[in-house]
């Protein structure tokens, strides 16, 4: 019998995994543009890469850069919808932040 099994606690490695998730997410957060467009996204439920471009003072390759960076810590999801790109928050990334941080 494992210790771990009957105290219901992480291997080693799904911790490791959770932490890089963890730093991952924040590390994307890090950047001032980033966390404006996040901000954006977060607050409605489905945003066009249109409406983002409209609040913002950069270009279309510029948010595409950072949005790529959004979506691979997990933060945002996305569809095509023609030619545009639509957003929405990926809310359990944002609760497993929240999480943590208020542990």
């Amino acid at each position: 019998i494992n210790l771990r099994d009957i105290l219901k606690l992480p291997d080693r490695q799904e911790e490791t995994m959770d932490n890089e998730s963890l730093a991952a997410a924040f590390k994307a957060l890090g950047d001032p543009t980033r966390l404006r467009i996040y901000q954006a996204i977060k607050d409605k439920d489905d945003i066009c890469a249109c409406n983002i471009l409209e609040q913002m003072d950069i270009t279309q390759p510029t948010l595409s850069h950072h949005v790529k960076q959004l979506c691979a810590a997990g933060l945002v999801s996305c569809r095509k919808d023609g030619r545009w790109m639509h957003y929405s928050a990926n809310n359990e990334t944002a609760a497993r932040l929240s999480d943590w941080i208020s542990v």
